[in-house]
């Protein structure tokens, strides 16, 4: 099991916070390109992420197609 920091030590905790959301952030994204290979739509992807077709395509699509090389 991880030790979180005590928020008693915002230095370290705020460093742990956005540790992990570049982590959640890059588990999202490989997440979501592993769903688009294998056939999702947004709507089923959106759902996954408990939000709308059209946020997860407007928050994600942009950040898919470049990855894949589709500028």
């Amino acid at each position: 099991m991880v030790e979180l920091p005590s928020p008693e030590d915002p230095e370290a905790a705020l460093a742990a916070v956005v540790a992990l959301r570049r982590l959640a952030n890059q588990l999202e994204r490989s997440a979501v390109d592993q769903a688009l290979r294998q056939g999702w739509t947004w709507a089923h992807i959106g759902q996954a992420l408990g939000i709308s077709a059209q946020a997860a395509h407007k928050k994600l699509a942009q950040k898919a197609a470049q990855e894949k090389g589709d500028t």
